[in-house]
């Protein structure tokens, strides 16, 4: 089975790199979308919109912007990894999770046992919960069998 999976969250860890290549090695079938993860483009989307002289409305224009691709590839999607890291809040990671569960999209969480409590209603929603990229490999291994 061919799978169109979304990886959201997190962008300071190469855990993209991860699955992308442990899944190529498996042979699996699985096309792979993201955000824009460098982290000066993504700010700078709405640029192209007109200069600002308040970084609240650059800020604002841009992830307008960021969005049209972050919803349009969830709704394409087959199903969604979404990791959390510990070193920085990743709002964008639960906003993520929740359009997922809203769409009725399924999703796999990743992120360490340290972030239980604070993602108990995320993790709660999710189809499954991993801590490593080698488990979300193994899962989508099985799934795309």
């Amino acid at each position: 089975m061919k799978y169109v999976v979304y990886l959201s969250g997190e962008i300071h860890s190469d855990w993209r790199e991860q699955i992308i290549q442990g899944c190529a090695r498996k042979g699996l079938d699985i096309q792979f979308t993201s955000a824009i993860t460098d982290h000066e483009s993504s700010d700078a989307a709405g640029d192209g919109l007109g200069a600002e002289t308040s970084s609240f409305w650059r800020d604002h224009k841009s992830a307008k912007v960021n969005a049209i691709r972050t919803q349009t590839a969830i709704k394409n999607c087959d199903l969604a990894v979404i990791r959390f890291g510990a070193k920085y809040k990743q709002w964008n990671a639960a906003f993520d999770a929740g359009y997922c569960a809203a769409l009725g999209k399924p999703y796999i969480t990743l992120h360490d046992e340290d972030l239980i409590h604070a993602l108990k209603e995320v993790d709660g929603a999710a189809q499954s919960w991993a801590t490593t990229p080698d488990q979300v490999i193994e899962l989508l291994a099985y799934l795309a069998a």
